[in-house]
């Protein structure tokens, strides 16, 4: 026995000193790599736009130093994206912006406020210019603010308008015994409509349609300024198919030139008065905004503007940079409140929505910092139920024309696998010491009291949720229930209904934001500060995410998001405010 726990002391000790050596290792390339002087930008330099990397417009940070060192997300945020391009227009060493085979995660929101900062930066006298081996349809609308663009000769364009698809389960759980009971306020609430029909309602075809057109209205407007072409010839062009193939897109005028990436190369180095047996100086643009990020500045004033990012679903708890929770935003909206320095806050809000309750502690903290200090919220690429909930009472609400917003309605689901164990030979009974004493279960028929008591705990939300609005929005409770019911509307439907203020980016909010804090000099200060601790760390290490690695290689990039979805349904706790689909654009 001395032998063996000899042994088993020996095997402890030799794995304690390579956990010390390796984390070890990791800290002394943390710190040596702290000290290094950075990303050097050579005179007569591109930036090359690649956006592979970025889906948050807030790339977050942490209230513990040693978080900050060990965590993986030191990547850059869009805002960082789009500071360090308004950056670039007075650097003299930058001479113009490259977009070369840029594939991105970004919402159609995000592209719009960068197409915008892109468009500015033209306007400072330098150039942008695009290369692609085939453009999808969000990338095309990005990369339609270059000029020239370049296309590879045997690469194709998809430019077809929007659509959405919804998948209907009513008979599936008729006939599999895997049954979802529903409770819902709002007619338009159609995140539920796949579990209660095997058809799209009248209401949510509508909204789809009207939302769809939007959103496709807004794009074509910029693209058609940008490229010269008319609204209605770019719908021609997407009704026919026009612009599917390099010689077709050319001939349409959405692109330039059709080539070779070397014949792109060349044409910037023409730009810059580079020989063609040379290389011209490029720098990425992460790399570019990290160094912009970290160059320290001088303001004259002690006053600040707090930006507190909210992105992801809210779900409650801490949060981090891909989920809303109570903790981070909370501290934030107190902290940025206490600071004398802070004048005004900016809420940017990306989120569907998510918890209902979550929603109104964050709704409640809100409030009371707009007592001591005013609130402008800016919307990113949704801004929906529970995203709308925390954004109503704001002083001013601002969103992009396609934004998705609105979606003020409530819904609870309850999973019933009764039919499915009856099939199969199982059977529950419980045993009560009140009517009411047991919880809901999924292998018991649901009770219609029950079901009449949840079904009163969504109305109560949903009037809660309308009477915040109206509130907030200085609209009677029946002008909001007239536009709520859950139907979802993008930014400039919103501005014409009420539900926001103006039509704008992140910086027209906070500028905003300095008007009403009466302030002129200031600088802006990132939120939240995530409270992370060390074994949120190892919960990210590289040996610790091979099962996720495993299962994407396995099952495939597509069914694995499926299987995401799944768990966040799961996942998602009480009754929910949140919005009833996802739009993603290819």
């Amino acid at each position: 026995m001395k032998f063996l726990g000899n042994v088993l002391a020996t095997i402890i000790g030799i794995f304690v000193f390579f956990m010390l050596f390796f984390f070890g290792i990791i800290l002394i390339g943390a710190i040596f790599g702290g000290e290094s002087e950075g990303v050097v930008v050579k005179n007569n330099s591109v930036i090359e736009l690649n956006l592979e990397d970025i889906r948050n417009d807030y790339a977050g940070k942490y209230k513990d130093p040693w978080m900050t060192i060990f965590s993986e997300n030191k990547k850059v945020g869009l805002s960082d994206i789009i500071n360090a391009i308004e950056e670039a227009k007075s650097d003299n060493d930058i001479k113009g912006i490259s977009i070369l085979n840029n594939d991105s995660s970004l919402g159609m929101a995000q592209s719009k406020a960068l197409r915008d900062a892109l468009e500015s930066f033209k306007k400072s006298g330098k150039f942008v210019m695009a290369y692609a081996n085939s453009y999808s349809q969000k990338e095309y609308y990005l990369n339609s603010v270059a000029s020239p663009i370049y296309i590879n000769p045997v690469g194709d364009m998809d430019f077809k308008g929007l659509s959405s698809e919804i998948m209907f389960f009513k008979d599936f759980q008729e006939k599999s015994g895997l049954k979802m009971e529903v409770i819902r306020h709002g007619k338009y609430k159609s995140a539920v409509e796949p579990f209660l029909e095997n058809k799209m309602s009248d209401a949510n075809r509508e909204q789809t349609t009207a939302l769809l057109n939007s959103v496709w209205n807004s794009i074509t407007a910029d693209i058609a300024k940008s490229r010269n072409i008319s609204v209605a010839k770019l719908n021609e062009i997407a009704n026919g198919l026009l612009a599917r193939t390099p010689e077709m897109a050319k001939s349409q005028k959405l692109v330039d030139i059709i080539a070779y990436e070397d014949v792109y190369h060349n044409a910037i180095k023409k730009a810059l008065k580079v020989a063609n047996d040379e290389d011209y100086n490029k720098v990425s643009v992460v790399d570019y905004a990290q160094k912009v990020a970290t160059t320290s500045q001088t303001f004259d004033s002690k006053d600040e503007i707090a930006i507190i990012y909210a992105q992801g679903e809210i779900m409650g708890g801490e949060g981090d940079v891909n989920v809303i929770g109570e903790g981070s935003m909370r501290r934030s909206l107190q902290e940025a409140r206490k600071n004398k320095n802070v004048k005004a806050i900016v809420l940017r809000i990306d989120s569907p929505g998510g918890s209902a309750l979550t929603s109104d502690l964050i709704w409640r903290e809100i409030e009371l910092t707009k007592k001591v200090k005013p609130i402008v919220v800016s919307m990113g690429n949704y801004a929906a139920s529970g995203g709308y909930y925390i954004a109503c009472n704001a002083n001013t609400i601002f969103a992009e024309e396609n934004t998705i917003t609105g979606s003020i309605g409530v819904f609870g689901i309850l999973p019933n696998f009764t039919p499915l164990a009856t099939k199969i030979g199982i059977y529950t009974e419980q045993v009560k010491t009140h009517e009411n004493s047991a919880n809901y279960s999924p292998f018991v028929p649901i009770d219609e009291k029950f079901k009449a008591v949840t079904l009163e705990g969504v109305e109560h939300i949903y009037k809660t949720f309308v009477a915040h609005v109206a509130q907030g929005r200085k609209m009677t409770f029946a002008q909001v229930d007239a536009i709520a019911q859950g139907r979802v509307w993008t930014g400039s439907e919103a501005l014409k209904i009420g539900l926001v203020d103006k039509i704008g980016g992140l910086d027209d909010a906070i500028a905003k934001a300095a008007s009403l804090a009466k302030t002129k000099s200031y600088s802006t200060q990132n939120y939240p500060e995530y409270e992370k601790n060390f074994d949120d760390f190892l919960a990210n290490l590289p040996f610790a995410k091979s099962k996720a690695d495993f299962i994407k290689e396995e099952i495939g990039e597509e069914n694995y998001r499926m299987m995401q979805e799944i768990k966040k349904l799961q996942a998602r706790k009480g009754i929910q405010a949140i919005m009833p689909f996802e739009i993603n654009m290819h």
